[in-house]
């Protein structure tokens, strides 16, 4: 079995079990709280918007979100979205190991779903290359682990390319998946906001940013990360989960945390935006 083995443990997140266990209780006891207990899966969330910073800078933001996945129940699958920070490998790839590890075990990728979205996106290929060093998505599995345990898959997508069409080519298949095939699925998209500006501008770059993402309005929030020089990392990522989100209607946005770097370390005056957004579906 290929299993892709864990590139920033140690680094972005705790090492070792133990540790990484207390840092994950640590995060949702700031953040939200302790963790919810999990149901079944009601279909109530279709996905969250989360950072992938260290965790002891965002871990406690990212907590929000993942507390919303609980209490959404226990998916069949995860699809992670996030940018290519080194830019090597295919534009948008999914992986092609069949499980990724971490220091809470491992979990299994849904081949069958990640061959599905690319076929019906017809952008997305398989190449590990781009998932090699990557850490967006990587930090978001352990996360996954201490809510749901094991009893899921993940599908892991990097997006070098993150324009528009690409993302909504994604959105769509995703969108397609949950409706054709009836998978239980969350969509996570990783992303930070604004990187080393001084928090007060960080923050007004954000919240129009953000605004866009609770409007649901993908072009929108292409055009702010443009016009405003918004240098959010994961905006394709946001906009695929806002294209699956105008065709699952009716779904909301909903903003549960903002904060920055400062709020951690006291610096404000260049600093990194965290948001955590949760997008819920009408009950089904």
């Amino acid at each position: 079995m290929r299993v892709r083995r864990p590139t920033v443990a140690g680094l972005f997140y705790e090492a070792s079990k133990e540790r990484l266990l207390e840092q994950l209780e640590e995060a949702f006891a700031r953040g939200p709280g302790e963790k919810p207990p999990v149901s079944s899966y009601t279909g109530r969330v279709l996905g969250i918007v989360a950072p992938h910073a260290g965790y002891v800078y965002s871990g406690y933001v990212a907590a929000y979100g993942y507390a919303e996945l609980a209490r959404g129940g226990t998916p069949e699958a995860v699809v992670l979205m996030g940018p290519n920070h080194h830019g090597i490998g295919m534009p948008v790839a999914a992986s092609e190991a069949d499980a990724w590890e971490t220091p809470l075990g491992t979990i299994e990728v849904d081949k069958d779903l990640a061959r599905r979205l690319a076929e019906w996106s017809e952008v997305v290929v398989f190449d590990d290359t781009a998932h090699k060093y990557e850490h967006s998505l990587e930090v978001q599995v352990p996360f996954l682990q201490y809510v749901f345990g094991s009893g899921f898959k993940i599908v892991p997508i990097t997006m070098y390319l993150q324009n528009l069409e690409v993302s909504r080519r994604i959105g769509r298949a995703i969108s397609r998946a949950i409706a054709e095939l009836g998978v239980k699925t969350y969509v996570v998209a990783s992303s930070d906001f604004t990187h080393y500006e001084e928090a007060r501008k960080a923050s007004e770059k954000d919240r129009a940013a953000i605004d866009a993402v609770l409007r649901l309005d993908d072009r929108g929030l292409y055009d702010v990360i443009v016009e405003k020089d918004v240098t959010a990392c994961g905006y394709g990522a946001i906009m695929a989960l806002i294209a699956a989100a105008k065709r699952l209607e009716p779904c909301t946005a909903r903003l549960l945390k903002y904060a920055n770097s400062g709020d951690v370390t006291g610096d404000y005056s260049s600093v990194v935006g965290y948001a955590s957004i949760v997008f819920e579906r009408a009950s089904t």
